[in-house]
């Protein structure tokens, strides 16, 4: 073998010292700019977050409308937990005619509320007594801490609630480290003994059986790194994970692993951190979970998918229990802590969305209502806290009555399962709050939202309509102005001809206006339609609150034209209201991240509709419910409530339809399918048979509009029933019952 010259071997040295100078500066350049990538990522904003979107708190007052056990619900809905003794914020006991709760603290938009032990007196179905025990004194109203029912996050997102480290149970931060890398505390970011027993076990096996990744590592491994598995993705993260350890202490670290952990996924949405899967997995905040709960959290750090407790209930289980051993065998728990945590189930609430993300249709209503006043930037990464008109309770029997109500319907008319699609809302009158809504029969689903999106025709819900822009008119119709229910035909403008019918192909003859209100006889509405003109009955509509412009068709007047049921909600509640019409909303006020308010949303009401004709209106549309279309109505109902409504029934019987409403609550209700072919139910045999269970289950007040100054009551015919008439417009006598054909059904 030749030997190299010196003059050789002199340049060889030469170019390898330069090789080896230009790669540890090189080297040296890129660790400068991966310390600069650590640092300046993790000492801004680490994360982008998702508004957090909030249901209306429940207020407690002397002469609430909760029992006892009504009001135990709603602690359990929020997460509160029964106890033989009180043991902090979020637990309860339940004696014979009284509750006492220690209550959460919480930041509302008009000031923080503090943690406070409450002693609730129940009598006669309602709350008698609400007392702060401490201060031991009476109180008028409390305010629970709301319920947290969604976010708004980017599509495909991540989502988080962010904790302090402090604010973390000692036995989740203890027990985090003790299972996922136990020498935390000693190490520099690595752990060579793990990484070397890790490769051991893998080379045995033959495969990847064992990681050696230290809570550093994993934490810029989420942190700042992609999932690829590559041999320069894996050196980034060893620099990575020493730079983090020589800038940062454990604790913060720790704090930052603590939220950026992945744990879990709900469609779209990724769970981050333990203060989200909290209340995602057990829906309740991190300071309350119990150690069965702390063990299921820390087992799915391992693999949240693989671990699913609503998917794999066992293999969950399995490993829960293996942790709380491993709690026990480190004296984190003693032997009676651990043999009864292992004897509790997993306890996850729901069984698709937890804590959060439990009402989608009614959040994407929230979306859609914040668009334009906040940039998609502000709502998906600032962290704004959205409180909304959301009721818990209204909103669980609008689904429970939906859910229930669709099968029976399809098992009673013969029609296939999962036939029928469904939407609802419910919305208070007074306030114009939209307290409920459901988009479809998968509740949970965040797909096609009908209750906003699937405008279908109304039917005979546009009638009401038509009957008041007569009303509006007092010289020439009232109550009692007789209609002619006799066939039509009109021609089109493109030579084709309209010849309507009625439902049941009969006709009616002479008959008073309320009651071809009551009956739903197209023939006579068309009649009187025509008599007022279309361009009337538009503006009836416009009048009422719809944004859409209604088509100027006498079709019109049978309702060809197509809403959603939140538009059906928004004319249907200015009738409720005498004529006041309020924008519905879904949002209340929205705050900073800190609590500090940045919007309300006032009520905003302004009189639309003259309130006479709107009270004849209200009059007749009692009467739908007596006597008339939506008469079944009580089969169910109590006799002494009032209400008002009016069923919708479309062509072919593709839509089912009901409209109506109490002193407070107004509430719609859609039934037919996605493919448009006939339902075959009128609104009285489908929507109105969900809408009235669920009109007494909410406890809806008895109707009971002021009677305004200018309208007067008159004897009918036979003086068997008094009808109200506006002043000066009322007949001189009984109108004349003789030869009208069923003009009066009394």
């Amino acid at each position: 073998m030749p030997t190299l010259s010196p003059l050789l071997r002199r340049r060889l040295w030469i170019a390898a010292a330069a090789l080896l100078s230009i790669a540890v500066a090189a080297l040296s350049v890129w660790i400068m700019l991966l310390d600069r990538q650590v640092r300046q990522r993790f000492a801004g904003a680490r994360w982008a977050l998702p508004a957090q979107v909030y249901a209306a708190p429940l207020e407690v007052y002397p002469g609430g409308p909760l029992d006892r056990n009504a009001f135990r619900r709603e602690l359990e809905r929020l997460g509160y937990r029964a106890a033989r003794t009180l043991e902090g914020p979020g637990t309860f006991t339940v004696g014979a005619s009284r509750i006492e709760v220690v209550v959460r603290p919480f930041r509302f938009w008009d000031g923080a509320q503090p943690a406070r032990q409450l002693d609730l007196g129940f009598q006669d179905q309602q709350i008698a007594r609400v007392t702060d025990v401490a201060a031991r004194q009476d109180l008028a109203l409390v305010r629970l801490d709301p319920m947290l029912i969604g976010s708004i996050y980017p599509t495909q997102g991540e989502d988080r609630v962010l904790v302090k480290l402090d604010e973390v149970p000692p036995l989740l931060a203890q027990g985090l480290v003790l299972v996922e890398d136990h020498h935390f505390h000693e190490h520099f970011g690595l752990d060579p003994k793990a990484i070397a027993r890790a490769t051991w076990a893998n080379l045995r096996a033959g495969r990847a059986v064992q990681g050696g990744s230290t809570i550093t590592q994993q934490l810029v491994r989420n942190f700042f790194l992609t999932l690829e598995r590559t041999w320069s993705r894996k050196f980034t993260e060893i620099f990575m994970s020493v730079l983090l350890e020589a800038h940062y202490s454990k604790n913060e670290i720790l704090e930052a692993y603590l939220n950026e952990v992945h744990l879990g996924q709900d469609g779209g949405r990724a769970v981050h951190g333990f203060g989200l899967a909290s209340q995602f997995y057990f829906n309740k905040p991190l300071a309350e979970l119990q150690p069965q709960e702390i063990a299921l959290l820390v087992a799915l750090v391992k693999g949240p998918s693989f671990y699913n407790p609503r998917k794999h209930a066992d293999r969950a289980r399995e490993r829960r229990d293996l942790v709380l051993r491993m709690f026990f065998e480190a004296h984190l728990l003693t032997p009676d802590q651990l043999t009864l945590a292992t004897k509790m189930p997993l306890g996850v609430a729901g069984e698709k969305g937890g804590g959060v993300a439990r009402y989608p249709a009614f959040v994407d209503l929230v979306k859609r209502q914040l668009r334009g006043q906040y940039p998609e930037a502000d709502l998906t990464h600032q962290g704004l806290r959205i409180f909304t008109t959301l009721d818990p309770r209204a909103q669980e029997l609008l689904e429970r009555h939906l859910l229930a109500g669709l099968p029976s319907l399809e098992k009673g008319y013969h029609m296939k399962a999962g036939t029928l699609e469904s939407a609802g809302v419910v919305a208070s009158v007074e306030g114009g709050e939209v307290l409920a809504l459901v988009g479809g029969r998968d509740v949970r689903y965040a797909g096609f939202n009908r209750a906003l999106d699937a405008r279908r025709p109304i039917g005979s819900l546009a009638k009401p309509f038509v009957f008041l822009a007569a009303l509006m008119q007092p010289d020439r119709y009232d109550l009692t102005t007789p209609l002619e229910d006799e066939p039509i035909e009109l021609e089109l403008p493109n030579g084709d001809v309209w010849a309507p019918n009625n439902y049941d192909k009969e006709i009616h003859g002479t008959e008073p206006l309320y009651d071809a209100l009551a009956q739903s006889h197209n023939l006579a509405t068309v009649r009187l339609g025509l008599d007022l003109g279309v361009n009337n009955v538009r503006e009836m509509f416009r009048a009422a609150g719809t944004l859409s412009d209604p088509p100027p068709n006498p079709s019109l007047f049978l309702g060809a034209w197509d809403l959603a049921p939140l538009e059906v909600a928004q004319l249907y509640s200015t009738l409720a209201a005498a004529g006041y019409q309020t924008p519905l909303l879904a949002i209340r006020e929205v705050a900073t991240q800190d609590g500090s308010p940045l919007t309300r949303y006032p009520l905003r009401v302004r009189q639309t509709l003259p309130e006479s004709p709107v009270y004849l209106l209200n009059w007749a549309l009692e009467r739908v419910m007596h006597e008339g279309t939506a008469a079944t109505a009580y089969n169910i109902l109590a006799p002494e409530l009032r209400v008002a409504g009016k069923t919708g029934t479309t062509d072919d019987l593709r839509d089912s339809w009901f409209a109506g409403y109490g002193q407070d609550r107004v509430v719609v209700v859609w039934l037919g399918r996605d493919d448009n072919q006939p339902a075959n139910l009128t609104g009285a045999q489908g929507a109105l048979q969900i809408w009235a269970p669920l009109v007494r289950d909410l406890r809806v007040k008895s109707f009971a509009p002021v009677q305004p100054a200018n309208v007067e009551f008159a004897p009918g015919c036979g003086g068997q029933l008094a009808i109200p008439y506006v002043e000066g417009h009322a007949p001189p006598q009984y109108p004349e019952c003789a030869g009208l054909k069923s003009l009066f059904h009394w």
